[in-house]
């Protein structure tokens, strides 16, 4: 093996060397000696998934940046299915990854786990082979089982070390995503069956390999019904992981009941692999049908960004405020992809397409800056109950007088999460609402009006996310908390980190939008050149 294939192997497997190393150490040890280890052995896939960035920087973020890293070999064969191991990185997953293996750092650094700890942090190693795996995958059957992988851990973590109503969290987790797992798995299935060329990759990129993207659009034709079928099973999945409007009832729970550290991560990394997923696999395979459900995308975005920002206002507990305003900031996500979708069609036009590409690149960049500022809160929401051991909005107030470091880092994240220019939340919703207001054919106007409506959600978020910092920081202070301590240096680390970032990537939105430049290109390339039908409106 070639030194070039090392860095793409090493995210995978080095997590599963930690998980085994960790969970094979002795039972009798201080909990702060299984942190040790687990933290030690985190930050190897740190430096080699920045490591990549800087190489894929140099080379100027270009559509052939990965092809030194892609991996790929036969692993079985039955008949025609032919199973292959194949890693792939590009400008798309790469951002998503670093992402994961610095978020997987970050709380095993914060956690402070006293009960079953060796379990605990073995299990955040075992979660990070499931995220990386997911990002690299581009063979459907080792996604699926590193998508899978990512599931049980967080099941475990959620209904061990979860709160009072933990288990029904759990269940209700695991249950919604199962459901979401089987749905994609019979749809791609079916897709194997009807393709000609059977094969299992969805990427183009694997020089002298056939790939599902060229043959699926042109093979469905035939079974419209099923074909749309398959569609709703992929977007299911990805759908319930986002999660979108009306597919989120399972997050508020999971996020409320996990610990901190597993609320960062299901916040920061899981609920991306859903938006990833729709870019990756399900826009590029079933383009027809994907612009076909244009609105539907559309209008469950637009529900999410306004019932997430309503919903949000009216909790008193903090962690599900934050849970919800997640559903509210990944509505701009799926805005993004309903704009993708809406270009989906032979003869779009050239400020179309270029307003679809805007609005994906603020998806994807939304993605990434939710991942920063949410994770950001939750670990505030994590500091506080500590030391009050309540999220109970009504117990607080004042704080910003006795906890000033505190205070200085909740206004941070949420500005940022309210979409504050200089940080990284406010370049994501800029480019989605730009690129999607002009994401309409000539002479329509829906993608304009769910903007607009969609609007009223930026507006309903900076109410409800100043009003927060008014119960939580401002008025007087609560007697109960006026011997709270400030923030510690396990608690300092992870925040300034994650607050630099958002403040880097505010000011210094190339830095990642450069690496979305392969990726948009391709947007427009997705529907085959075969396909003739016209647009459903019958406008152009």
């Amino acid at each position: 093996m070639s030194l070039e294939k090392l860095p793409l192997n090493f995210l995978v497997w080095w997590p599963v060397l930690a998980f085994l190393v960790v969970i094979c150490l002795p039972r009798d040890r201080a909990p702060s000696h299984y942190r040790g280890w687990a933290l030690a052995l985190s930050v190897p896939p740190v430096f080699v998934s920045l490591y990549l960035v800087a190489l894929f920087a140099q080379a100027g973020w270009g559509a052939k940046a990965g092809e030194p890293f892609t991996v790929f070999a036969p692993w079985f064969a039955v008949g025609q299915l032919s199973v292959t191991y194949a890693l792939f990185v590009d400008g798309l997953s790469l951002p998503l990854i670093a992402l994961t293996t610095v978020l997987t750092t970050l709380v095993i650094l914060y956690s402070n786990i006293t009960d079953r700890a060796r379990e605990y942090y073995a299990l955040f190693l075992l979660l990070e082979v499931g995220m990386l795996g997911t990002f690299l995958a581009v063979d459907f059957f080792l996604f699926y089982v590193y998508w899978e992988i990512s599931l049980v851990p967080m099941y475990f973590i959620i209904g061990i070390w979860g709160g009072s109503n933990r288990e029904y969290a759990a269940i209700k987790f695991f249950l919604y995503t199962l459901v979401g797992s089987v749905a994609m798995l019979l749809a791609f299935i079916w897709i194997y069956l009807v393709v000609p060329q059977k094969t299992l990759l969805f990427i183009n990129d694997i020089p002298g390999q056939t790939s599902l993207l060229a043959q699926t659009a042109p093979a469905v034709r035939a079974f419209p019904g099923l074909a749309l079928c398959a569609w709703w099973g992929i977007f299911l999945a990805f759908a319930i992981k986002v999660p979108t409007w009306p597919f989120h009832t399972w997050l508020p729970d999971a996020h409320t009941e996990a610990p901190t550290g597993g609320s960062v991560i299901l916040a920061g990394i899981l609920l991306k692999m859903g938006g990833y997923g729709i870019f990756r696999i399900l826009l590029p395979i079933l383009p027809e049908q994907s612009y076909q459900m244009r609105y539907v995308l559309l209008l469950m975005a637009v529900v999410g960004v306004v019932y997430g920002a309503f919903v949000a206002m009216a909790q008193q507990d903090l962690k599900k405020l934050i849970a919800y305003s997640s559903v509210n900031h990944m509505g701009y996500v799926m805005m993004g992809i309903a704009s993708a979708a809406a270009v989906l069609y032979p003869g779009a036009t050239g400020p179309q397409i270029e307003a679809a590409k805007t609005a994906t690149a603020g998806a994807i960049y939304q993605m990434f800056a939710h991942g920063l500022l949410t994770s950001g809160l939750f670990l505030l929401v994590g500091v506080i109950y500590d030391r009050t051991h309540t999220r109970d909005l009504q117990m607080f107030g004042g704080l910003g007088q006795n906890l000033p470091e505190y205070a200085g880092y909740f206004r941070l994240f949420v500005f940022g999460s309210l979409g504050l220019p200089g940080l990284a939340g406010f370049v994501a919703e800029f480019l989605v609402f730009m690129g999607c207001f002009s994401s309409d054919q000539p002479g329509e106007g829906i993608f304009r009006m769910g903007s607009v409506i969609a609007g009223l959600g930026i507006v309903v978020t900076a109410a409800f996310l100043l009003w927060t910092i008014q119960r939580v920081l401002l008025g007087p202070l609560n007697p109960r908390w006026a011997r709270l301590p400030d923030i510690e240096l396990r608690e300092r680390i992870p925040l300034l980190v994650l607050g630099v970032l958002s403040l880097v990537f505010g000011l210094l939105p190339n830095l990642l939008l450069g690496s979305m430049n392969s990726y948009l290109q391709d947007l427009p390339t997705y529907l085959p050149a075969e396909a003739t039908r016209p647009p459903i409106s019958g406008r152009r």
